[in-house]
């Protein structure tokens, strides 16, 4: 069976699954490819407020495949890098993104993997995942902005751990790190994520865009920059409908 991503609807969430058996979800281009398509008309359709991407048959995806890889070594270096290039992108477009993405993480979430959970503004997973970032065991360095994701999260000296030693990680650590939001029972990380999804969905999309792009702004911003920042979003905001029935509700003391 060739790689794919599913693309499905949840009401107003949609669902993104990795779908390749043979190769236990590995994030071939083509399903990078789709990625990206699925985020550009995900974006432009209102009927979308929040996308959910998890993988099939109780695993999330191992990453690139050994196959792709022993070919990657054998191509020239423009053909190295433009090997990432689609998986890049799609990392890319999941960070820039103006509706919420959630992981939803069964089994194991390896690699460019688990890159690709990291990229997601929020993650839930199953209470036997497991993580590992074991690029080094094939003497390779981290794809899918894993450095920057684990640099930005955690102390220098644990992204240092997770990187080198590529060791296996349990969904309970990576809570107690903050870097999973929600665990679930073993087969039920794709309907918390939907609820998840749900309440989302609920909220205003303007106002959850703009808090996407003001967390992701703050890293290159001084304190005063980002109160300017804060500023504009806020303004821009106000002019929404369901920002004047807000404060209409929060005036009314029934509400």
């Amino acid at each position: 069976m060739p790689a794919e991503l599913q693309s499905t609807s949840q009401g107003q969430t949609l669902v993104l699954t990795l779908r390749h058996p043979e190769l236990r979800n590995a994030l071939e281009p083509a399903i990078c490819a789709a990625g990206i398509e699925a985020l550009n008309v995900a974006e432009r359709n209102p009927d979308v407020r929040c996308v959910v991407i998890t993988g099939a048959d109780g695993l999330f995806s191992a990453g690139s495949s050994p196959q792709r890889l022993q070919a990657l070594r054998h191509q020239s270096a423009p053909a190295q890098v433009h090997g990432l290039d689609l998986l890049h992108h799609w990392i890319e477009a999941i960070r820039t993104h103006p509706k919420p993405v959630i992981a939803a993480v069964e089994g194991e979430a390896k690699g460019a993997g688990f890159s690709l959970a990291l990229a997601c503004d929020l993650m839930v997973a199953a209470r036997n995942a497991v993580f590992a970032m074991n690029h080094v065991h094939a003497g390779l360095s981290p794809d899918g902005g894993a450095s920057w994701s684990l640099a930005q999260m955690l102390p220098r000296a644990l992204a240092h751990e997770i990187l080198m030693c590529g060791d296996r990680i349990d969904a309970a650590r990576l809570q107690s790190l903050g870097m999973v939001n929600r665990l679930a029972d073993p087969g039920r990380a794709l309907h918390e994520a939907l609820a998840l999804a749900q309440r989302l969905n609920d909220g205003p999309p303007h106002a959850l865009a703009s808090i996407k792009e003001l967390v992701s702004e703050a890293r290159h911003h001084s304190f005063t920059e980002q109160l300017a920042l804060e500023r504009s979003h806020f303004v821009r905001n106000l002019q929404h409908a369901p920002a004047g029935e807000t404060r209409a509700a929060s005036a009314d003391p029934r509400a």
